[in-house]
């Protein structure tokens, strides 16, 4: 056994959501989620895609990403606006509450901390 991970997301099934209906503001966004990694504490890795849409967030969990693909906006509920392209990252820290929205078909890769 190695101590790394190699991966190829087209030979991983990945799971499929979508925002809940009490959160949903617009469009009919659709979540694929390729968890890749879950380690002791906690730690969770991954890629996750999201189609055009908006919904309300509320973290109770850590998260850093970086966008792959495509744009979103990430809005706090204090106003503050990220306006999300390839190749930006972002922390998004426990009690942070606002709305995502997908403009174009987004594609992040994520490590979580619960």
């Amino acid at each position: 056994m190695t101590n790394a991970l190699a991966f190829d997301l087209s030979a991983i099934e990945p799971e499929v959501g979508r925002p809940a209906a009490d959160r949903l503001i617009a469009g009919d966004p659709q979540f694929r989620t390729w968890n890749l990694e879950e380690a002791e504490g906690g730690l969770y890795c991954g890629v996750w895609e999201a189609t055009p849409g908006k919904w309300r967030i509320e973290y109770d969990e850590w998260e850093y990403f970086n966008l792959l693909e495509g744009r979103s906006i990430v809005t706090s509920e204090t106003g503050e606006v990220f306006d999300l392209q390839a190749g930006d990252r972002l922390i998004l820290r426990p009690g942070f509450k606002g709305t995502w929205e997908v403009v174009e078909t987004t594609r992040k890769d994520y490590v979580i901390r619960l």
